[in-house]
C-alpha cells in the first residue's frame, strides 16, 4: 500500500515539475521558482547562533567568509585570501587578499577588517566559547580574551590586502582551523549597528540576505559580485516549520531533504520510486554521554567504567536507531585520519559492570548520590534514546536518573556555563579532518570544549607533543595512543558514528555529500526545473 501510494505522489510531482499540474505556482514569496532551490528548516532564537565569533554551529556559510575553505573534495582551498606563504619555521602566514573581495555594500575587505573580526572574536566582552579553539594559536588571541590586551600581537595589516599572523608553534592543521565561522570577517559599522545587525548582515559571501521573516521564511539571493564568481542558483529559500519535510519533498514542495531514521527504510529500498533520488554518506561524527569528573559519583574512574560497561550499544542502535548508525567506541570515526579499528573499547558486559560498581568508593548503587541526566529537549518529555540509557542502566546497574530538559537554542550555552547534571548529551562532527580536532579539542584540560572536566596530565602532555609533530606517520600514532588513554579514563561513554541519509531532486546538480559543511550551493545549479 505503502509503494502504491509513493508512485501515486511522484506522478503528481513530476506533473508539478513540468508544469503540467494545474495552478502549480510559478513563484514564492515573489521569487521565481524555477531559479531557486527551495528548503525546509528551522530557526534559532538564540542570536548567538547568528553571529560568526559566537556560533557553535557550522555558520551560514551562505552569507559569510574567511581566508580559505573546503571544496566538495575536501580540499583546503583559498577563499577571501587568494594566496598565503609560510615562513621556514611554520609560524609566520602571510596570507593576501584578493583585490576584488568585497562586502555586499560594495566596499573592499582589507587586512584590517580581518583583525578587527578576530579580535573582536577574542574580546572577553563577547564570551565567544569557541575563539581559543580556533583562533587560539595565534600570538596575543589569548591575552585579549583574558583581558590583558586590547589588541592582538600576532596580527599585522602589510598593508590593505596583506595580513600577517604569527602562531605560537608550528602547527600543520592551523589552516584547516581558519575554515570555522569564528575566523569569518564582519563588518565593524554592520556588527557594530545595534543588537540585531545579524538580521541585515554586510557580508562576504556568495549569497546576500533578501528577506528573513521570523517563523515563516528566510530568502537568499546570489551575490553578482562574489569574488569567486556569481552562483548559478539564484535564489535560496527556506521556509520554516511548514510540516514534515519528507512530505514537503514527495509533494514538490521543497528540492532537497535530510530523513530521520523513521524513513529511512523506506527510501533505502530499491523498489521504492523515490530510492533513486536518494544520497547517502558517513558522517565525520560522533555522539557520546559526558561524565562530569569533578561531581560524584563519576569523580570515580569505576563508576564511569560501570556506566559505560552497561550500555548495550549493538542493541541501543538496532532498537532506537533501526540500525541505522555506526558503534562508536572511541572519540574518531570512520573516515577520519587516525581511526583505529583495533582501538581496545568499553563493550557491554553486565557482569563486569556490577563488579566496577562494586569496586568504587560507593561500593553499590544504593550508596549513589541522586543523578541528574541533561539533555536538549522541552519540558518532562524524555527521548527515547534518553530512555533506553536510563533503561539500560536501572536493568544493569539498579541505578535510577533523573532527567532534565534545556531549551535545545541555549543548551550548549548552558553546558559551557556548567549548569548541567552530572552527565549530558555531547556529541562532536569534524570540523576539519584531522584527530586534533577530536582528542585535543575534546579532552586536553585546556580546552574550552572539555565539558566534563577531564584532566589527564600524561594525556595533556601527549596531545601538546602531536601538535608540532611533523612526521605524519609519528603524529598518526600520538593520536592512536591518545585515544587510547582516554577510552581507558573513560571520560565519556561513546554512543555511535552517524550515517547520513540526504533525498535529492534529479534537477538539482552539482550536490555532493560532504561530511565537513562546506558552501555547497556556490557549486551546485539546476537544470530543468
Amino acid at each position: 500500500m505503502r509503494k502504491v501510494l509513493s508512485l501515486f505522489l511522484v506522478i503528481i510531482v513530476s506533473l508539478s515539475l513540468s508544469g503540467m499540474a494545474k495552478g502549480a505556482p510559478a513563484s514564492q514569496y515573489g521569487v521565481p521558482l524555477r531559479e531557486a532551490l527551495v528548503l525546509e528548516g528551522g530557526e534559532s532564537t538564540n542570536p548567538r547562533d547568528y553571529d560568526p565569533a559566537t556560533t557553535g554551529t557550522a555558520g551560514d556559510k551562505r552569507l559569510f567568509s574567511g581566508l580559505v575553505s573546503f571544496d566538495p573534495r575536501l580540499n583546503l582551498v583559498p577563499d577571501l585570501a587568494e594566496r598565503w606563504d609560510i615562513n621556514a619555521d611554520g609560524t609566520v602566514y602571510t596570507f593576501y587578499l584578493r583585490k576584488n573581495a568585497r562586502f555586499h555594500n560594495g566596499r573592499p575587505v582589507t587586512a584590517q577588517d580581518v583583525i578587527y573580526s578576530w579580535t573582536r572574536a577574542a574580546d572577553p566582552k563577547l564570551q565567544s566559547p569557541t575563539v581559543l579553539t580556533y583562533l587560539g594559536d595565534i600570538v596575543g588571541i589569548r591575552e585579549v580574551n583574558e583581558g590583558k590586551a586590547v589588541s592582538v600581537s600576532g596580527l599585522k595589516a602589510l598593508d590593505d590586502h596583506t595580513l600577517q599572523v604569527t602562531i605560537d608553534a608550528p602547527k600543520p592543521y592551523f589552516l584547516m582551523k581558519l575554515t570555522y565561522p569564528t575566523a569569518f570577517v564582519v563588518d565593524k559599522t554592520n556588527v557594530e549597528s545595534g543588537p540585531e545587525w545579524y538580521r541585515k548582515p554586510n557580508a562576504t559571501g556568495p549569497y546576500k540576505l533578501k528577506e528573513w521573516r521570523r517563523g515563516e521564511v528566510i530568502i537568499y539571493e546570489a551575490n553578482p559580485d562574489f569574488y569567486l564568481g556569481a552562483p548559478s542558483i539564484r535564489y535560496i529559500i527556506v521556509t520554516l516549520y511548514t510540516g514534515d519535510s519528507v512530505r514537503l519533498y514527495e509533494t514538490g514542495k521543497v528540492d532537497m531533504t535530510g530523513l530521520y531514521t523513521y524513513y529511512v527504510d523506506r527510501f533505502t529500498d530499491p523498489t521504492e520510486p523515490l530510492h533513486r533520488e536518494l544520497v547517502t554518506g558517513v558522517d565525520l561524527c560522533t555522539s557520546y554521554v559526558v561524565f562530569d569528573v569533578t561531581r560524584p559519583p563519576f569523580d570515580d574512574v569505576n563508576v564511569r567504567k560501570a556506566f559505560s560497561l552497561a550500555f548495550n550499544r549493538l542493541q541501543y542502535i538496532e532498537v532506537v536507531l533501526r540500525g541505522r548508525a555506526l558503534p562508536a567506541l572511541g572519540i574518531f570515526p570512520p573516515g577520519l585520519p587516525g581511526f583505529n579499528i583495533a582501538l581496545k573499547g568499553i563493550t557491554y558486559d553486565p557482569e563486569a559492570a556490577r563488579r566496577a560498581l562494586a569496586q568504587s568508593k560507593y561500593g553499590k548503587a544504593e550508596n549513589l548520590p541522586p543523578i541528574v541526566f541533561t539533555s536538549a529537549g522541552f519540558g518532562s518529555y524524555i527521548s527515547l534514546r534518553v530512555a533506553a540509557l536510563a533503561q539500560m542502566w536501572k536493568q544493569v546497574l539498579g541505578v535510577t536518573i533523573t532527567v532534565e530538559n534545556l531549551e535545545p537554542n541555549f543548551y550548549y550555552d548552558q553546558l559551557y556555563a556548567g549548569n548541567h547534571g552530572q552527565l549530558f548529551n555531547y556529541g562532536w562532527c569534524a570540523d576539519y579532518p584531522d584527530p586534533e580536532n577530536f582528542a585535543d579539542v575534546l579532552f586536553h584540560s585546556g580546552s574550552t570544549q572539555n565539558a566534563g572536566n577531564y584532566s589527564n596530565p600524561a594525556l595533556d602532555a601527549l596531545l601538546e607533543a602531536a601538535r608540532i609533530e611533523r612526521d605524519v606517520t609519528k603524529r598518526i600514532e600520538m593520536y592512536q595512543q591518545a585515544e587510547q588513554m582516554i577510552v581507558d579514563d573513560a571520560p565519556v561513554l561513546f554512543l555511535t558514528h552517524s550515517l547520513s541519509y540526504e533525498l535529492v531532486k534529479p534537477y538539482v546538480k552539482g550536490y555532493v555529500y560532504t561530511p565537513i559543511s562546506i558552501p555547497i550551493e556556490r557549486y551546485m545549479w539546476l537544470e530543468g526545473k
